[in-house]
Protein backbone atom coordinates (compact mmCIF):
# COMPACT_ATOMS: atom_id res chain seq x y z
CA UNK A 1 0.00 0.00 0.00
CA UNK A 2 2.89 2.52 0.89
CA UNK A 3 3.88 1.74 -2.92
CA UNK A 4 0.70 2.87 -4.38
CA UNK A 5 0.80 5.81 -2.69
CA UNK A 6 4.40 6.93 -3.21
CA UNK A 7 3.80 6.21 -7.21
CA UNK A 8 0.72 8.01 -6.70
CA UNK A 9 2.18 10.89 -5.11
CA UNK A 10 5.47 10.85 -7.88
CA UNK A 11 2.50 11.11 -10.07
CA UNK A 12 0.13 14.02 -9.03
CA UNK A 13 3.38 15.84 -7.89
CA UNK A 14 5.11 15.99 -11.71
CA UNK A 15 5.46 19.16 -13.42
CA UNK A 16 3.06 18.22 -16.22
CA UNK A 17 0.25 17.02 -14.46
CA UNK A 18 0.56 20.27 -12.23
CA UNK A 19 1.37 22.23 -15.49
CA UNK A 20 -2.39 20.43 -17.04
CA UNK A 21 -4.18 21.55 -13.75
CA UNK A 22 -2.76 24.87 -13.97
CA UNK A 23 -3.97 25.15 -17.68
CA UNK A 24 -6.85 24.11 -16.73
CA UNK A 25 -7.77 26.29 -14.42
CA UNK A 26 -6.83 29.43 -16.23
CA UNK A 27 -8.06 27.84 -19.44
CA UNK A 28 -11.64 27.85 -17.89
CA UNK A 29 -10.98 31.46 -16.46
CA UNK A 30 -10.15 32.94 -19.68
CA UNK A 31 -13.39 30.94 -21.13
CA UNK A 32 -15.48 32.94 -19.14
CA UNK A 33 -13.75 36.41 -20.29
CA UNK A 34 -14.15 35.37 -23.84
CA UNK A 35 -17.69 34.10 -23.22
CA UNK A 36 -18.36 37.69 -21.27
CA UNK A 37 -16.62 39.69 -24.32
CA UNK A 38 -18.99 37.65 -26.69
CA UNK A 39 -22.54 37.40 -24.94
CA UNK A 40 -21.84 41.20 -23.28
CA UNK A 41 -20.42 43.09 -26.56
CA UNK A 42 -19.81 41.47 -29.58
CA UNK A 43 -23.00 39.51 -29.62
CA UNK A 44 -25.13 42.63 -28.73
CA UNK A 45 -23.21 44.46 -31.66
CA UNK A 46 -23.75 42.00 -34.20
CA UNK A 47 -27.58 42.16 -33.03
CA UNK A 48 -28.28 45.49 -34.54
CA UNK A 49 -26.20 44.70 -37.01
CA UNK A 50 -28.52 41.81 -38.23
CA UNK A 51 -31.85 43.99 -36.85
CA UNK A 52 -32.34 41.60 -33.76
CA UNK A 53 -32.32 38.56 -36.24
CA UNK A 54 -32.10 35.47 -33.83
CA UNK A 55 -32.26 31.94 -35.49
CA UNK A 56 -33.22 29.98 -32.50
CA UNK A 57 -36.96 29.64 -33.19
CA UNK A 58 -36.59 28.79 -36.88
CA UNK A 59 -37.92 24.95 -36.96
CA UNK A 60 -39.58 22.58 -39.15
CA UNK A 61 -41.95 20.18 -38.12
CA UNK A 62 -42.57 16.96 -40.15
CA UNK A 63 -45.49 14.63 -38.14
CA UNK A 64 -44.41 14.66 -34.01
CA UNK A 65 -40.86 15.58 -34.93
CA UNK A 66 -40.10 19.37 -34.85
CA UNK A 67 -36.48 20.00 -36.66
CA UNK A 68 -34.93 23.19 -35.05
CA UNK A 69 -32.22 23.94 -37.58
CA UNK A 70 -32.53 27.13 -36.18
CA UNK A 71 -30.88 26.50 -32.95
CA UNK A 72 -28.27 24.60 -34.99
CA UNK A 73 -27.88 28.08 -37.18
CA UNK A 74 -27.18 29.99 -34.02
CA UNK A 75 -25.03 27.88 -32.27
CA UNK A 76 -22.72 27.41 -35.50
CA UNK A 77 -22.98 31.57 -35.71
CA UNK A 78 -22.19 31.52 -31.75
CA UNK A 79 -19.22 29.19 -32.68
CA UNK A 80 -17.89 31.32 -35.53
CA UNK A 81 -17.95 34.74 -32.76
CA UNK A 82 -15.83 33.07 -29.79
CA UNK A 83 -13.62 31.57 -32.61
CA UNK A 84 -12.91 34.71 -34.11
CA UNK A 85 -12.89 36.22 -30.68
CA UNK A 86 -10.36 33.80 -29.39
CA UNK A 87 -8.02 34.01 -32.68
CA UNK A 88 -7.87 37.70 -32.10
CA UNK A 89 -7.19 38.00 -28.71
CA UNK A 90 -4.52 34.56 -29.23
CA UNK A 91 -2.85 36.84 -32.22
CA UNK A 92 -2.63 40.03 -30.17
CA UNK A 93 -0.81 37.75 -27.43
CA UNK A 94 1.54 36.81 -29.76
CA UNK A 95 2.54 39.87 -31.59
CA UNK A 96 3.21 41.26 -28.13
CA UNK A 97 5.15 38.48 -27.38
CA UNK A 98 7.08 38.84 -30.67
CA UNK A 99 8.03 42.49 -29.40
CA UNK A 100 9.25 41.60 -26.07
CA UNK A 101 11.28 39.24 -27.78
CA UNK A 102 12.39 41.77 -30.14
CA UNK A 103 13.80 43.62 -27.18
CA UNK A 104 15.57 41.24 -25.90
CA UNK A 105 17.13 40.23 -29.46
CA UNK A 106 18.39 43.49 -29.04
CA UNK A 107 19.45 44.01 -25.96
CA UNK A 108 21.21 40.55 -26.44
CA UNK A 109 23.06 41.19 -29.24
CA UNK A 110 24.46 44.36 -28.39
CA UNK A 111 27.96 43.66 -27.29
CA UNK A 112 29.05 45.09 -24.49
CA UNK A 113 32.92 46.69 -24.27
CA UNK A 114 34.81 45.03 -21.75
CA UNK A 115 36.37 47.52 -18.46
CA UNK A 116 39.57 48.37 -19.04
CA UNK A 117 40.88 46.09 -16.39
CA UNK A 118 39.78 43.44 -18.30
CA UNK A 119 41.66 44.76 -20.85
CA UNK A 120 44.89 45.22 -18.92
CA UNK A 121 44.44 41.70 -17.64
CA UNK A 122 44.49 40.34 -20.84
CA UNK A 123 47.62 42.23 -22.12
CA UNK A 124 49.07 40.57 -18.86
CA UNK A 125 48.20 37.09 -19.62
CA UNK A 126 48.92 37.35 -23.64
CA UNK A 127 52.20 38.81 -22.89
CA UNK A 128 52.68 35.69 -20.32
CA UNK A 129 52.08 33.26 -23.05
CA UNK A 130 54.78 34.54 -24.94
Amino acid sequence: MKAFVAEFKAFAMKGNVIDLAVAVVIGAAFGKIVSSLVDNIITPFIGLLLRGTDFSSLSYTVGDATMKYGAFIQSIIDFLIVAFVIFMVVKAINKAKQGLEGETEVIAAKPVEPSEEVKLLREIRDSLKR
